[in-house]
């Protein structure tokens, strides 16, 4: 066995992974990586079919982002950001400002804000994960809720209710202990349950799965046939009208737009975010976007929706606007929140930074005298480090280049049709793509929906199947997740393809 393999067994505890079956095998140690390719320390060669766990947008060793840390590496690695500023980090937050606010006014257009609370973002609170990101904007929407409400009631104290929060079922908002108050996966949250305040849920629109799917199966994604009323949107109205008539609103609607990742890359049909949105709005809810996944062009390019004023169901027939790229999910469906969580991508994957973008307004609430303590008491070490920053600036101005552009698009598309030639495997499901995420549910067989039981180990079967063949991802259960780097090239996504079709022949029906 290798050397690093075996001081990895003997001294790494690794996340969300059984040790029990680690240790059974010699695990793949990565050595190199360039472009969509990583090599190990036995100089194999295996696509990077997740992007190192949906971090990795431009590939490994761009030179422009290499370039951006050796020039800041000549400056200064690190200094703190408490009491003190630095360059690249101030004009990162600029640039994430001008780009997270392209549909503030149509978003204001359809559910007008009112004087004390206007959309535009305009604050940017910088940390270190994903996590991190949502429990920023968990305790800003906490206390920003209790001192508003301390105002509209004529209260002295600013500390007058608990505001509660509602999240999506089988949402996943990072291992914090606010974050994980946020998620409602059992297999991930149950055991901390005695550490967690309360949250609620409510019905996630999982097309594939839904109780009120009148369809049935077809070898097509769920979305694109699907018969029902818009229950799921129903359920929500019910949430936030059974929680107003307790006299205690919610504070906010946390939610993954588009895509929910952990859940098992569960797609929302076209118009549920605004639906939602515009709900949550209209019961004087905040909202909170977990923009970690989708953030940073991975949900591709959809017609511009930020001026549309039709349905939902509306199909238009009038001029449909051209394809645009939209860098944050929420921008599909001109949905402005009151935070942004930004997160993985924001560095193009080479380091550990995240940001969280806030209003005007929110910002505001926590300004007064010093003796007041009014102050955001959080922070952290690394908050706004300057190599992170430099990392984000570079990937950020690669994002926004029309040459960028033109490769996700071309991107999207091969992944799309390459997508198409799973639905021959009986044991596939559904295949699932928002933009340049991909998930392939796998079931014992299409024509019934059965699941594998987890016990199974189908997903895990699969990806093992495949990084013998060269192609590395990692499951979510028995969903196969696809999400290459944007410089992944034709041939690259149909070999990621092909192994994953080949491996579930091979590993659940050979």
């Amino acid at each position: 066995m290798n050397k690093f393999a075996q001081l990895d067994r003997q001294f790494v505890w690794h996340p969300f992974t059984q040790m029990r079956d680690w240790l059974q095998s010699e695990p793949i140690v990565i050595a190199e990586g360039k472009g969509a390719v990583l090599r190990d320390v036995q100089g194999r060669e295996y696509l990077d079919a997740n992007s190192s766990i949906w971090t990795n947008l431009h590939g490994h060793q761009h030179p422009k982002i290499d370039t951006a840390i050796r020039r800041q590496l000549g400056k200064i690695a690190h200094s703190s950001a408490l009491g003190l500023a630095n360059e690249p980090a101030s004009v990162l937050a600029g640039k994430l400002v001008e780009a997270a606010n392209s549909c503030a006014e149509a978003d204001e257009s359809r559910t007008p804000s009112s004087a004390s609370s206007p959309r535009r973002l305009q604050k940017v609170f910088f940390s270190d994960d994903g996590s991190t990101a949502l429990e920023v904007a968990l305790k800003l929407a906490y206390e920003f809720t209790r001192r508003q409400h301390g105002k509209t009631a004529g209260q002295a104290s600013s500390r007058a209710r608990q505001p509660k929060f509602l999240s999506l079922e089988g949402a996943y908002h990072g291992d914090t202990v606010g974050a994980v108050a946020l998620g409602h996966i059992d297999l991930f949250h149950r055991g901390y349950s005695g550490l967690l305040f309360r949250t609620d849920k409510v019905m996630a629109p999982y097309c594939y799965r839904c109780p009120f799917n009148r369809a049935g199966p077809e070898r097509a994604e769920a979305r694109e046939y699907r018969k029902c009323r818009w229950e799921c949107i129903g359920k929500v109205e019910q949430r936030f009208s059974a929680q107003k008539k307790k006299r205690n609103p919610y504070a906010a609607l946390v939610f993954e737009p588009l895509m929910q990742g952990a859940a098992g890359m569960i797609p929302q049909p076209q118009g549920w975010l605004r639906q939602a949105a515009d709900m949550a709005r209209a019961h004087g809810a905040l909202l909170i976007a977990d923009e970690v996944m989708t953030g940073f062009g991975r949900t591709g390019f959809v017609a511009a929706t930020c001026d549309r004023r039709t349905s939902p169901g509306d199909s238009g027939g009038g001029h449909r606007p051209p394809l645009q790229p939209n860098l944050f999910a929420c921008q599909h469906e001109g949905v402005q929140p009151d935070f942004l969580c930004l997160a993985k991508g924001l560095t193009g994957g080479y380091l550990p930074m995240a940001a969280t973008l806030t209003t005007q307004n929110i910002f505001d609430a926590f300004l007064g005298k010093y003796d007041e303590f009014k102050t955001f008491f959080h922070g952290h070490s690394y908050t706004a480090n300057q190599l992170g920053a430099a990392a984000a600036l570079a990937s950020l101005e690669m994002l926004q280049s029309p040459e960028s552009a033109h490769a996700r698009s071309a991107l999207e598309k091969t992944l799309r049709q390459e997508l198409e030639t799973l639905w021959s495997s009986p044991n596939v499901g559904d295949v699932r793509q928002v933009g340049l995420m991909a998930g392939v549910e796998l079931v014992k067989d299409w024509q019934t929906r059965e699941p594998f039981a987890l016990p199974e180990r189908a997903g895990i079967r699969v990806c093992e199947a495949m990084a013998r063949r060269g192609v590395l991802t990692r499951p979510i259960g028995n969903v196969i997740v696809l999400m290459p780097p944007y410089c992944t090239t034709r041939t690259q996504v149909r070999r990621m393809v092909a192994a994953l079709a080949d491996s579930v022949e091979t590993a659940l029906r050979g």
